[in-house]
């Protein structure tokens, strides 16, 4: 089962990787299908993840799954903004300045503050449905997918440099 569950996590980070990569030439080339069809399977994915993790009774499950949706939903739109964060960086890269970096770190700081302002926010909705154990283990587990995420990201963007 671990092994299995590491595979799903795995899976889901580089999902989420390719939905980072993709996502704005998908969504430029074709009217949202493609796109849509991404999001889906991501979506998907992630939910059959949390689902096996997090062994809900059937009353658990009624009330935690729309609380989760709304919670990913609102997630998304934080993961957009680090995509556009990637971008600004990936734009600058060549021609960083102080001001430039500046910029990036004050966004950078907003975000990861938005994000624990949204975990902050929902934890209390999800302590109103499931023990505090559960909630507990659903935010490792968003943890979890966060980490090979962010993983995976920094693997693959290049330290910044100083440019004489």
């Amino acid at each position: 089962m671990k092994r299995q569950t590491g595979k799903i996590f795995l899976m889901v980070g580089l999902t989420l990787l390719l939905l980072t990569f993709v996502g704005n030439a998908v969504a430029q080339d074709k009217p949202a299908n493609n796109m849509q069809l991404v999001l889906e399977k991501v979506k998907a994915d992630k939910k059959l993840l949390v689902a096996q993790n997090m062994q809900l009774a059937e009353s658990e499950a009624k009330a935690f799954w729309p609380i989760y949706e709304q919670y990913q939903n609102e997630l998304f739109l934080i993961r957009a903004q680090t995509l556009k964060l990637i971008n600004s960086y990936a734009e600058s890269y060549d021609t960083m300045t102080n001001s430039k970096a500046k910029k990036l770190l004050n966004d950078f700081t907003s975000i990861e503050a938005l994000r624990l302002k949204l975990v902050k926010a929902y934890i209390p909705k999800f302590q109103k449905v499931l023990s505090d154990v559960k909630v507990a283990r659903y935010i490792q587990i968003e943890n979890k997918i966060n980490a090979a995420l962010y993983f995976e990201l920094a693997s693959r963007i290049p330290l910044i440099t100083e440019k004489p």
